[in-house]
C-alpha cells in the first residue's frame, strides 16, 4: 500500500510535536530507569566513530556502560552478546564458513582431477562451469558473512578493525583457489587477532592459504625463489615504502620464506627424508616443507639469521615488527582510517610510541587513539580534515540505522551495493587494499551511486527481507523518524540537510535524503 502523500513540512511539524510531547512525558522515567543524562554532541561523535554508525543497541550499551566501560569491554573483546538467531542461522548455512577449508580444497582437487579425465565436449564444459559456479558461491558466502557480522556484531569497534585488517592484508578472491579459502581467512586468520598483538596477526596471515596463494609464496622454493610475498610483507603489511629496508632484504626474506606454503590436498601422503621429517611444520592447511627450504645463513635487516628451518620465519617476523618504522606505519594507517585522511603527526607519534612500548598490542594502540582529543573532533563536512566514509562504512552504517537491529533475510544486496560502489569485498586485484582517503570515494559517479543505494534502502525496494531463492517479495520501508533519530541525529543535522528533508514528498524520499546526506556520510 502506498503511503498517503502529504506535505512533508506539515507532517514533520506534527510528528515532531507528537514525538516531542511523548519524550517530554517519558524523559523523567527513562532518566530515572537508566540514571543517565541525554547524550551530548561529543558522545554522539564518539559513538559514530566507535562503530559502523548508530543503532539503538549501541546507544543503549553506551548509556549502560559509560564511555570508559564500553571502551574497556570492547578492547578486551568482552562484549559477547549473541547475534540475532536468524543471522546466526544464515551464517551457519554458509558452506564457506561451516566447512573446514581442508575439506573444501580436497573436494576441489578431486573435482579438478575428474574434469581432467573427461573427454572434450559439453559434459566437460558443464563440469568446469559447475566448479566455477561453486567458487563464485563460496566467494559470495564469505562476503555475506563478513557484511552480516559488520551489521549485527555487538562489538562494533572490533567489527571495524576486522574490516580494516581484511583490507590491510588484502587478498583477491578470483585468483587460483582463494575463493575456497576466504571463509577460513576471515574467520580464523583475521577475526581472532583483530584486537591482539600485531605480530600474531602477521603470523596468522602468513600461515593463511589465501595469502600464500594470492602472493605466490606457495611457489617459493629453493632454486625457484619467488619474492612477491616477501616484498609485500614489508612494503604493504608492516614497514611501508621508504622505511629503510633494501632490495637485498627482500631477497633474503624470500629465502627465509622458501618452503612456506600449503599442504597437498590430493589425499596422497607426503614423503620426507629422515633428516627433514622432524623439521616439518603443519597447522591445518599451512605447511613448512623443509625439503623446499633454502638453509643458507641470511643477513636480514642487519641481523644474521642462521639457516635452521621454520624458526627463521619467526625470527624474521619478530625483527620486522620490532622496527620503529612498523609501529609508525601501522599507527598512521589506523589513524587515517578512523580519524582523518591526514592524521595529526603528534597523534601518530603517540600511537607509534604505544605500539613500540607494548610490543605491538593493537588494543593499546587503539586506546591511545580513541582517548585522544582528535577522536571527538567535529565531523562537520566543512572541516578540512572531515573523514568521508568509504563504501563499506556507508553501506553497513545505512543498514544499521535504517533497520536498527531487525534481522535481514538476504545479504546479497549488500554485496551488490559494494560492487556498485567499486569496493567489492576481496575484489582488489592489487595487494595494496582499497584506498583509505575520502577523495577516492567522493566523485560525482560515486555520490550518484550512493543516492541510488540510499533510495533502495529508504523505499524498501531492496530484497533484504526476501530470502535468497524466494519469489515472494517483502513489502514495507523503514521508518527512520524514530527515537534513535530524534535523540542522536536530528539535533545535530546541518541546516542544509534540514532544508533538504523538508522538501521530501514522502517518508520514503525523506529516508533517502537522510541516508544520502553529507551529515551521515562523514565520521
Amino acid at each position: 500500500m502506498q503511503p498517503q502523500r502529504i506535505a512533508l513540512s506539515k507532517r514533520l511539524v506534527i510528528s515532531r510535536l507528537r514525538i516531542g510531547a511523548c519524550l517530554v512525558l517519558l524523559a523523567p522515567l527513562i532518566a530515572s530507569a537508566r540514571g543517565t543524562a541525554p547524550l551530548k554532541p561529543d558522545d554522539i561523535t564518539w559513538l559514530r566513530r566507535d562503530g559502523f554508525g548508530l543503532d539503538t543497541a549501541a546507544v543503549t550499551r553506551y548509556r549502560d556502560l559509560g564511555r570508559n566501560g564500553l571502551l574497556d569491554a570492547q578492547l578486551a573483546d568482552h562484549i559477547n552478546d549473541s547475534l540475532p538467531p536468524p543471522i546466526a542461522s544464515l551464517l551457519d548455512g554458509y558452506q564457506a564458513i561451516a566447512t573446514p577449508p581442508q575439506q573444501l580444497l580436497m573436494e576441489l582437487d578431486a573435482a579438478q582431477q575428474h574434469v581432467k579425465t573427461m573427454p572434450d565436449g559439453p559434459d566437460q564444459v558443464a563440469a568446469k562451469k559447475n566448479l566455477q559456479d561453486m567458487g563464485n558461491q563460496l566467494q559470495q558466502q564469505a562476503q555475506q558473512a563478513e557484511l552480516l557480522q559488520a551489521v549485527y556484531g555487538p562489538n562494533q569497534l572490533k567489527e571495524q578493525l576486522v574490516w580494516f585488517w581484511l583490507n590491510h592484508f588484502s587478498v583477491y578472491a578470483p585468483k587460483g583457489r582463494v575463493r575456497w579459502e576466504l571463509g577460513d581467512y576471515t574467520q580464523n586468520a583475521i577475526r581472532p587477532h583483530a584486537l591482539g598483538k600485531f605480530r600474531d596477526l602477521v603470523m596468522a596471515t602468513l600461515e593463511s592459504p589465501a595469502m600464500l596463494e594470492f602472493l605466490d609464496n606457495n611457489q617459493n622454493a629453493k632454486g625457484h625463489v619467488n619474492e612477491n610475498y616477501a616484498r609485500e610483507l614489508m612494503e604493504l603489511h608492516t614497514l611501508g615504502v621508504g622505511s629503510g629496508y633494501s632490495q637485498q632484504d627482500v631477497q633474503q626474506l624470500a629465502l627465509i620464506l622458501s618452503g612456506v606454503g600449503i599442504a597437498p590436498t590430493n589425499g596422497k601422503p607426503e614423503k620426507f627424508n629422515p633428516k627433514m621429517a622432524p623439521l616439518v611444520v603443519r597447522n591445518g592447511l599451512f605447511e613448512f616443507n623443509p625439503q623446499r627450504h633454502d638453509f643458507s645463513d641470511k643477513v636480514f635487516l642487519g641481523h644474521t639469521i642462521k639457516g635452521s628451518g621454520f624458526d627463521e620465519v619467526t625470527q624474521a617476523v619478530d625483527l620486522i615488527v620490532q622496527q620503529p618504522a612498523c609501529g609508525e606505519f601501522i599507527s598512521r594507517q589506523l589513524a587515517e582510517y578512523f580519524v582523518s585522511d591526514n592524521p595529526p603527526p603528534a597523534l601518530v607519534k603517540k600511537m607509534a610510541h604505544t605500539f613500540q612500548r607494548s610490543g605491538g598490542d593493537i588494543a593499546k594502540v587503539m586506546r591511545t587513539m580513541i582517548e585522544s582529543r582528535e577522536w571527538v573532533a567535529g565531523t562537520d563536512p566543512k572541516r578540512h580534515d572531515a573523514k568521508f566514509d568509504d563504501p563499506m562504512r556507508f553501506v553497513v552504517s545505512s543498514v544499521r540505522l535504517a533497520f536498527d537491529g531487525k534481522p535481514i533475510a538476504n545479504a546479497l544486496p549488500l554485496v551488490y551495493w559494494l560492487n556498485q560502489l567499486d569496493e567489492p569485498l576481496f575484489g582488489r586485484i592489487t595487494p595494496d587494499g582499497w584506498p583509505l582517503d575520502g577523495a577516492s570515494w567522493s566523485s560525482s559517479g560515486q555520490l550518484t551511486q550512493r543516492f541510488d543505494i540510499a533510495r533502495a534502502i529508504g523505499n524498501g525496494n531492496n530484497l533484504l527481507f526476501t530470502p535468497a531463492g524466494s519469489t515472494a517479495r517483502a513489502a514495507g520501508f523503514p521508518m527512520l523518524t524514530t527515537r534513535l533519530y530524534y535523540d542522536t541525529i536530528e539535533p545535530y543535522l546541518s541546516a542544509a540537510t534540514h532544508d533538504a528533508l523538508a522538501k521530501a514528498n514522502s517518508q520514503q524520499e525523506w529516508n533517502s535524503f537522510l541516508l544520502a546526506s553529507p551529515d551521515l556520510n562523514y565520521r
